[in-house]
């Protein structure tokens, strides 16, 4: 906008003097240009516009005044300087992929767990500069090493953001085992984290609106330890299922077994029983004998030819 002012105003200044060479004489249409022009271009000099997404630092001879400038037009002298800083909010992520894990380069915060076994959490941490704070923030933060006022950014996300949130993870997780950061309290570990860094970036007039814990990392070696406990798991249970199978067939065996001595019991019961008759009895072998005839006579006879039952009893 007020590159545009400066446009119009130079347009207006250089046409009216255009005017007024045409016309070989300095008319009344160029002077009210000229005043109109010269007008604008003044106000150009003094006016500084302050977009949404900014807040100005207004630097005088004497110093920097502590009021920032909020969005709008303001009137400012053209011997002071005006910084416009970002008011957005900032994402400063700390993450790995597979490749750079295990290359040892991964950029994720590892921290001990309360086992004092080291997990790795990949966090993205969202902030911004407290507008009202703009003016200390330009006096007190560095401006990094591409002296500009972005590089006050990053130097605020490498040794504030950074240090400030890995020390929080750590403060967070050293209070649950790897498991349950692994797990059901990674949403407290969130609130933690964020509840400390809220409170340790105040001092740099730094405000943080979220944590998020995007994926949570096992070190290599306990990885290794979990895959091998969870294998030796699955190999338990199938132990201790086979030992339940022949368990119940050795169960089956015995109810078998009790079965079949039962019945050789009951048979050989039966058999003395029924021996005890027939020596009691001896008329019970012809009454078996005549109960199984069929009612024919043998093919073969005895003596003459004629057919005799012997009777071999008493």
């Amino acid at each position: 906008m007020k590159s545009l002012l400066v446009i119009v105003s130079l347009g207006l200044i250089f046409c009216s003097i255009g005017f007024a060479v045409y016309k070989k004489k300095i008319v009344k249409q160029s002077i009210i240009g000229l005043i109109i022009g010269a007008a604008l271009f003044i106000c150009s000099l003094f006016l500084q516009i302050i977009s949404a997404q900014n807040v100005g630092v207004l630097v005088k001879p004497s110093g920097v005044k502590q009021e920032p400038l909020y969005t709008g037009w303001h009137i400012v002298g053209f011997w002071n300087k005006v910084y416009k800083m970002d008011r957005t909010v900032w994402v400063y992520t700390c993450s790995e992929n597979n490749e750079t894990r295990n290359a040892g380069k991964g950029d994720a915060i590892w921290v001990p767990t309360i086992d004092g076994i080291k997990m790795g959490f990949a966090v993205s941490a969202s902030w911004r500069i407290d507008p009202a704070q703009a003016p200390w923030i330009y006096q007190n933060v560095s401006e990094n090493d591409d002296n500009s006022v972005s590089g006050k950014y990053r130097w605020l996300e490498e040794n504030v953001i950074r240090t400030k949130l890995k020390s929080a993870i750590a403060m967070a997780a050293n209070k649950f085992t790897p498991i349950e950061c692994y797990s059901n309290k990674r949403e407290e570990i969130r609130n933690i984290a964020l509840d400390i860094m809220r409170r340790e970036c105040k001092e740099y007039r730094l405000i943080i609106d979220q944590i998020d814990l995007r994926e949570t990392y096992y070190n290599p070696e306990y990885e290794r330890a979990i895959n091998e406990k969870k294998l030796a798991e699955q190999e338990a249970l199938r132990l201790v299922e086979v030992t339940k199978q022949k368990e119940e067939q050795l169960k089956q065996a015995v109810i078998d077994k009790n079965i079949a001595i039962q019945k050789a019991e009951g048979e050989a019961k039966a058999l003395q029983i029924k021996g005890q008759s027939v020596v009691n009895n001896p008329k019970i072998v012809e009454l078996e004998w005549i109960n199984k005839w069929n009612g024919k006579l043998p093919e073969y006879m005895l003596g003459n030819g004629q057919g005799i039952m012997l009777n071999f009893g008493k």
